[in-house]
């Protein structure tokens, strides 16, 4: 029997609006490539990775807390 644990939402696209910066900014800034920023933007990523995430609050200059906001089961039903 599968249990609802929650999920992860990833502010992305929240924190670009707040530093004013766009994906191009973030891609260059951060080392990455556009597509993997647009899929963070999106929450479409189905394996965080630990890296990406440190390069993403170093450039944002903001924490992990920031970045990724749990949403409990109970939550997810409402």
């Amino acid at each position: 029997m599968d249990k609802d644990y929650g999920h992860l939402e990833i502010r992305l696209s929240e924190l670009l609006k707040e530093r004013k910066i766009n994906k191009y900014q973030l891609s260059h800034k951060a080392e990455m490539n556009w597509k993997q920023i647009n899929n963070y933007c999106n929450n479409d990523i189905t394996r965080l990775d630990t890296f990406v995430l440190c390069k993403l609050c170093t450039v944002l200059e903001c924490n992990i807390y920031d970045l990724l906001v749990f949403i409990p089961a109970d939550m997810d039903q409402k």
